[in-house]
């Protein structure tokens, strides 16, 4: 038999930088298993001296609703646009692409980037020379969500390295990473100092892909990476790093304070603004305190502590 060739559903939109964080999270809920900016194009839809534009890129699975999808975009930019009255409204192409080589669209979109005061994420294939007491994460993504560059990981990456940093005892943390994707979090927390921490997630291939980048990283001794739901999910952690949702936070809170060691941290993110006070109010439900807050852009990155103190571990 000929082997099936898969094809996709290649979306291009063309958006002022003020709407990118927000289209690029409205096409991953729509089911986008890839979402990449390219870099700044200097002219604007109508006028060259306008300012930079940037180009969004996402991959959709090929399916016969395409015009519904379609549509959907439509609606969704209308509704975006009606927020920025005052900049050009969003543009967006299709087309059909039949067996996309993934690593080549990849290494289009992924270069180095210095996401906090010490760590460095970096792709396999790049070259980057660390200075001073730069911590370089090398991953290759693969098809899982996770390359430093979205503002929700990014945050994600800063509260961490926070907490590490200023611990005299981070030698001795427990981690867990929920819906670890490539393993980006858990390989900046052992590379941090962490003592053990454990990457879970509901995709396979997630796993697999994050599985190679512990291996990449030298951390494997450290980092156990899980195929498992969080809510079948035991043990007891110092910190919990959770970048999925609003939704996905708020049901399972309950689940994610009861793994938390007393006087031990969550931190919350992939929370937009809008969500943001709903996310709030549940988690600082007497068992947590709000510790600190991120935002960049539309995005919110909480940081919740549990009260009590367990050890002198914990600052």
């Amino acid at each position: 038999m000929p082997e099936t060739k898969e094809k996709w559903i290649e979306i291009t939109v063309l958006t002022p930088p003020e709407m990118v964080d927000a289209l690029s999270n409205f096409l991953e809920e729509l089911g986008a298993d890839g979402v990449f900016q390219e870099a700044e194009i200097k002219e604007s839809f109508t006028n060259l001296n306008a300012p930079a534009h940037k180009e969004i890129k996402a991959w959709l699975p090929w399916s016969r609703n395409l015009k519904e999808q379609t549509t959907q975009i439509e609606a969704y930019i209308d509704s975006l646009s009606s927020l920025f009255p005052g900049m050009e409204k969003p543009r967006f192409s299709t087309k059909t692409i039949i067996d996309p080589d993934w690593g080549e669209q990849w290494k289009k979109y992924f270069k180095p980037l210095r996401v906090s005061n010490n760590i460095i994420i970096k792709p396999t294939w790049e070259r980057y020379s660390p200075a001073g007491r730069d911590i370089v994460i090398d991953i290759d993504p693969g098809m899982a969500f996770g390359t430093g560059q979205h503002a929700s990981t990014t945050m994600c990456i800063m509260a961490i390295e926070d907490i590490l940093l200023k611990s005299s005892g981070r030698e001795e943390y427990n981690i867990l990473d929920v819906g670890t994707g490539t393993g980006i979090l858990a390989i900046c927390a052992a590379k941090l100092g962490a003592r053990a921490v454990t990457g879970i997630d509901i995709d396979p291939k997630a796993v697999e892909i994050a599985g190679k980048n512990i291996v990449i990283n030298g951390v494997e001794d450290r980092v156990e990476i899980i195929n498992r739901d969080i809510a079948l999910c035991r043990g007891s952690f110092d910190l919990i790093a959770a970048n999925l949702i609003s939704g996905a936070l708020i049901k399972l809170h309950s689940h994610l304070i009861s793994l938390t060691k007393p006087g031990g941290y969550i931190i919350a993110s992939g929370i937009t603004e809008q969500d943001a006070k709903d996310v709030e109010k549940i988690f600082c439900n007497g068992e947590t305190v709000l510790h600190e807050t991120r935002s960049e852009n539309e995005w919110i990155c909480y940081t919740f502590k549990k009260v009590g103190r367990q050890s002198d571990m914990l600052p």
